[in-house]
């Protein structure tokens, strides 16, 4: 698993998406892989070497004089057998590895630097229109989808204009520089909203178009980022 770690290490380095994070998030989700095979009841530890990459699975129990639940308690006898100083109370940490287990582990770390990669993707256009808000910008016109207007805010972000968005008899075609004025910039918490070019996560941009109209006026007509 040492690619892995220079993988995570390249990653820090260029997206500036720290190490520890990822880490933290590929332990959280071969945990919750885990939980599927190992039971409800079960708690268990997933532990990624930081230096090495190197994943071990471990199940805790408690060491109790007669055993219950198998999948949480172990006889005081067999705690013992592990080590002699376990007395009752004690959590005892079994290692249940399974074996080809880095495989899986693999597959989940891809999935996981995938999805911290879209997520710092989102934040970094999120900040850069942020800024943006209550301010003019330039979009490119896309194409025109019978009355609405599909624009290009940047390479990775289209916005679209309906009717009423628009000014009265201006036409556009495509490759048209048009200027838009950014009423708002939030977090919506509702999930993924696809555009063209980018897959827009929990947020919302609206914008307005500007021709000879006043600023004040085009607060009252915002529209929504598809």
């Amino acid at each position: 698993m040492s690619e892995l770690i220079d993988a995570l290490n390249q990653l820090q380095k260029e997206k500036h998406i720290e190490k520890e994070v990822i880490m933290q998030a590929i332990e959280d989700s071969l945990v919750a892989a885990c939980n599927r095979d190992f039971g409800k009841n079960a708690v268990v530890k997933v532990n990624m070497d930081r230096e090495t990459g190197d994943i071990s699975v471990y199940v805790e129990k408690t060491v109790v004089e007669e055993v219950e639940d198998p999948a949480t308690e172990i006889s005081l006898a067999d705690a013992k057998m592990i080590r002699f100083h376990y007395e009752l109370g004690d959590v005892v940490n079994i290692e249940v590895t399974p074996k080809n287990f880095g495989r899986i582990a693999a597959q989940h770390a891809r999935s996981v630097i995938v999805q911290k990669i879209k997520e710092e993707e989102r934040r970094v256009v999120f900040e850069h229109f942020a800024h943006k808000e209550k301010d003019i910008v330039t979009g490119v016109v896309q194409r025109c989808n019978g009355k609405n207007i599909s624009v290009s805010l940047d390479d990775k972000t289209d916005a679209v204009l309906t009717e009423k968005e628009q000014v009265k008899g201006e036409v556009f075609k495509p490759t048209d520089r048009i200027k838009l004025y950014i009423v708002e910039v939030k977090d919506t918490n509702k999930g993924p909203k696809k555009s063209q070019k980018f897959m827009m996560e929990q947020w919302k941009l609206r914008v307005l178009l500007v021709r000879q109209v006043p600023v004040q006026r085009l607060q009252l007509h915002p529209m929504t980022l598809t």
